[in-house]
């Protein structure tokens, strides 16, 4: 068994339309594997990190729902090295075990060590008093500042090649 998060449209709808429901169990036939439908991916995917959910939907520009979930039966782990994003899971059975009000999806990422919540920043879209919220808290560390500047005040300055 697996524990992690997963994200979907607003209503908890995944990618491919399908509309999941909180406490009940799904299950996929065939051959698990960690992808999407065109490249023979099969199951139901999951992240060990929250942040890493907006991966695959683009909540940098709509609001999304997330969820803690575990998954279990035949899974497939993955790691993509490359772009930083470690485990994540396709599934034979899955089950959502609470949906995450925007608040919450906040606090628990401010918890996190620094790298992850530049991830999420870079990510997902803050409202601006929560931006207001995060420069506040993290004043003092450049690097999630500039992320902030970057990704959620659009500043493209921030990172030039010179000097930074």
């Amino acid at each position: 068994m697996v524990e992690g998060f997963k994200c979907f449209d607003k209503g908890l709808v995944n990618r491919y339309g399908t509309k999941f429901e909180i406490g009940k169990a799904y299950h996929a036939d065939g051959n698990i594997h960690f992808g999407n439908k065109e490249l023979y991916g099969n199951g139901f995917h999951m992240c060990k990190n929250m942040e890493d959910t907006f991966r695959y939907f683009n909540a940098n520009e709509k609001e999304v729902d997330v969820c803690s979930c575990i998954g279990w039966g035949s899974v497939h782990e993955v790691y993509d090295d490359y772009n930083g994003f470690n485990n994540m899971y396709a599934c034979e059975y899955i089950q959502l075990i609470k949906l995450f009000k925007r608040k919450e999806v906040i606090e628990y990422i401010l918890s996190k060590p620094d790298y992850r919540i530049k991830r999420f920043i870079s990510l997902y879209k803050l409202t601006l008093e929560e931006i207001e919220e995060f420069e506040e808290k993290f004043k003092d560390s450049n690097g999630i500042i500039k992320a902030i500047k970057y990704y959620q005040r659009g500043d493209k300055t921030v990172y030039n090649l010179k000097g930074n």
